[in-house]
């Protein structure tokens, strides 16, 4: 029972994280949050299912690992836009500015 209501809070949470990427996609930091969150909760189904079938926690780690990464790359993407841009609202960026 509380396996299963695990799943259902995992899924739910992957839906609401994939919902807000795809409404809240004027600002950059919000949406690197709900890529977070997203990511966040995969990590807690990936938990979910190495446990379940009794499996070594190694590749969690590296999925961690790459999660950070991915993070980190975030910031720094949204810390240069808002240096060279002064905000971080997608319509204020062009590709065709210097």
């Amino acid at each position: 029972m509380l396996m299963l209501l695990n799943k259902i809070l995992s899924i739910f949470c992957f839906i609401c994280g994939i919902w807000v990427f795809s409404m809240k996609r004027k600002h950059l930091l919000a949406v690197l949050l709900s890529l977070e969150f997203i990511v966040l909760s995969l990590f807690f189904m990936l938990v979910m299912f190495l446990k379940l079938y009794n499996y070594e926690y190694f590749f969690s780690m590296m999925f961690l690992t790459f999660s950070v990464c991915e993070g980190a790359l975030g910031l720094s993407i949204l810390v240069s836009m808002i240096r060279t841009h002064g905000n971080d609202y997608f319509q204020s960026f062009s590709i065709l500015q210097c």
